[in-house]
């Protein structure tokens, strides 16, 4: 009889190739602030100034009191400020209230590769922290812009998929650079910023199940992600061990969330041209206020009838060219988005933005107040519009979009944007940016005070104290 044969079992060893969570540690903590161009430093102030003007719009809204008094009634005061708001709170509960006064117009910046609205969570991050750490107004700034970075390419590995999966990105995706922004502020090292990001995988979250009904969900996943990613930063600091392969492992990130849409060869696509290649560069400035899937679609809509002087009474019917990877976000259920129950159920609806942009040639929060929304005029034509899927959709690189109008009679216009505007290859400019901060701003807040904010920003990394400057953005 043969002797029995003993198997070796041989130790596995990690890789040498660094993990995704390594590398981005390394980025974020270890790049110095005077490394970052110029150009990208004024692009960013840019993009804050745009999400301030936003949040001081909010305050004007029912969803933005209703949180303020939920939050400010679990924990009290506190030391941190809210944008535009009487009010001082803990620091996580500030930046969860900051998140939501950016985001819950849905008139805040999207990157359009990663499909997140980075800025939403990230800002409130570097405010809170920033202001926690006294670090100065360029290191906040610094921390905000690596974060922007890091949720651009996290995001860019999906494309475009957690939405398929019923996930949003800007929630999920946020959250780890949340952390990574609020722990280069902190002063983690980098082997505790790994950990922070392993801590996030069970702390970020988001889902799109809102769109069903157009509950306010979507609003407080930003700050949500905030508070997340400064929670985990803070345990990290501690010493609080978390997973390692956040990103990678059988359980991670992608394989968790995105199931049979993860395709482990676009990981590379996490760590991709970090430190040379600026995706903040792409991130897209809204022109209206609505789901970034509908402007292009708004846009044709609202150049056919500008062109044409199209009258309700002349249109037969209408078809709306999307991305197919759009479809269910902006146009299914079919029934809820011909008559949005709400505004924000109108912010996520091509049938209603559409007819909206036919028949007023623009699109803007007036077009979300409940005379626009009960517009018998509005509705009618909304019905009359079908959407269909657009073969050529260079989604998300672009969020293209197209409309064809069929005329009583038989006469057919059309007009397609291949590239929405706003987007990285057709930005909005700086004094197009600024505008729309001064008409956000202006419904909130006096002409002086919306210049001295606006100065404020624009001069952001001059700031030697951060504390200050964030108090500065509350109101008096």
């Amino acid at each position: 009889m043969n002797a029995p044969v003993t198997v070796l079992k041989v130790p596995q060893t990690e890789s040498a190739t660094p993990l995704i969570s390594e590398e981005l540690a390394h980025f974020v903590g270890a790049y110095a602030t005077a490394a970052i161009p110029a150009a990208v430093k004024a692009r960013a102030k840019h993009l804050i100034l745009d999400a301030v003007g936003i949040a001081l719009a909010s305050t004007r809204y029912d969803f933005a009191h209703r949180a303020l008094t939920a939050i400010s009634g679990l924990a009290g005061a506190g030391d941190f400020a809210v944008i535009g708001m009487p009010a001082r709170l803990p620091l996580r509960d500030a930046a969860l209230i900051n998140g939501i006064l950016i985001h819950g117009l849905d008139f805040d910046d999207t990157h359009s590769g990663g499909v997140i609205h980075a800025t939403s969570s990230v800002l409130p991050t570097v405010l809170a922290v920033g202001a926690q750490q006294r670090a100065s107004g360029g290191e906040m700034l610094a921390a905000y812009i690596l974060g922007v970075e890091v949720a651009a390419r996290l995001g860019a590995v999906a494309k475009g998929a957690f939405h398929q999966v019923g996930f949003h990105p800007t929630g999920l995706i946020g959250a780890f650079a949340c952390t990574l922004a609020a722990g280069r502020l902190m002063g983690l090292n980098e082997k505790q910023l790994v950990m922070a990001q392993g801590l996030t995988l069970s702390a970020g979250s988001g889902s799109l199940e809102f769109l069903e009904d157009g509950a306010w969900n979507k609003r407080f996943h930003p700050g949500w992600a905030a508070a997340a990613g400064i929670t985990a930063a803070a345990l990290a600091r501690q010493g609080f061990v978390g997973a390692k392969r956040a990103y990678e492992g059988r359980f991670g990130l992608y394989a968790s969330h995105l199931q049979s849409y993860f395709d482990p060869a676009n990981l590379a696509l996490a760590t991709a041209g970090l430190g040379e290649i600026w995706e903040l560069q792409q991130v897209a400035v809204k022109p209206y206020p609505a789901c970034h899937f509908v402007h292009a679609c708004v846009d044709a809509a609202a150049t056919l009838t500008r062109e044409h002087k199209l009258d309700a009474e002349e249109i037969e019917h209408v078809r709306a060219l999307v991305p197919a990877e759009v479809v269910k976000t902006v146009c299914e259920p079919v029934a809820n988005k011909k008559r949005p129950a709400n505004s924000y159920d109108a912010q996520f609806s091509i049938p209603y933005a559409v007819a909206a942009a036919l028949l007023r040639g623009k699109f803007t929060l007036d077009e979300l107040e409940d005379d626009a929304l009960g517009d018998p005029d509005i509705l009618a034509l909304a019905n009359r519009v079908q959407y269909e899927t657009d073969p050529a959709a260079t989604f998300p690189r672009h969020y293209t979009g197209e409309v064809v109008v069929t005329l009583r009679g038989g006469r057919t216009l059309r007009q397609r944007e291949a590239i929405n505007r706003g987007n990285g290859e057709r930005p909005l400019s700086e004094a197009d940016i600024i505008e729309k901060f001064r008409s956000n701003a202006a419904r909130a807040v006096s002409r002086d005070k919306a210049q001295a904010i606006e100065t404020l920003l624009l001069s952001l990394d001059q700031a030697a104290d951060a504390g200050p400057l964030a108090d500065r953005l509350g109101s008096a």
